[in-house]
């Protein structure tokens, strides 16, 4: 295997794409598996459970790779959240209404594309994006608060896979 630094800007791009695309495959399949063997009560507890350890995870090394200090309100979590592994394979938007303010837009989700593509329900996924968002957000600034505006298995527009609110107190 060559070395990365001898890689095309290109091929690095594609690197990036794959992994986040097997990450989220894998993520899937663990989570059939747990829904054939427990049900999806138990698989979407498992779920909200692994979620909770990883979101933090996740915030924590991209502010330490990306040099974005805790504390920094709304503009770090904007920041964060352009790095994060979803980002690299779906569709997302952050509109900041004002600077007390951002929504978060998964515009165009993987996971609720695909299922719709086959003529599925959405996967019910908010009690698991709130604990996600909730946490990742906090880890950025303990003063953010999340709140969820649209997340299956919500009734409403289904042009979106979910939206959030997050505002600074204190």
């Amino acid at each position: 295997m060559p070395s990365f630094d001898d890689w095309s800007r290109e091929d690095l791009i594609k690197l990036i794409e794959i992994h986040a695309k097997n990450w989220l495959a894998h993520d899937g399949c663990w989570f059939l598996a747990a829904e054939k063997t427990h049900g999806l009560e138990a698989a979407i507890r498992l779920d909200e459970l692994s979620w909770e350890k990883f979101t933090v995870v996740e915030a924590r090394r991209i502010m330490e790779t990306f040099s974005i200090q805790e504390g920094g309100g709304l503009d770090s979590l904007a920041r964060a959240l352009e790095y994060r592994l979803y980002a690299t394979i779906n569709v997302q938007e952050i509109e900041r209404p004002s600077p007390d303010k951002l929504i978060f837009t998964m515009v165009d989700c993987r996971v609720q594309t695909a299922r719709r593509r086959k003529k599925l329900a959405d996967f019910p996924c908010k009690s698991v994006g709130i604990i996600e968002y909730s946490g990742f957000a906090r880890t950025i600034d303990p003063r953010i608060e999340t709140r969820c505006l649209h997340c299956p298995p919500d009734e409403g527009d289904k042009s979106i896979g979910c939206r959030w609110e997050f505002t600074l107190s204190g």
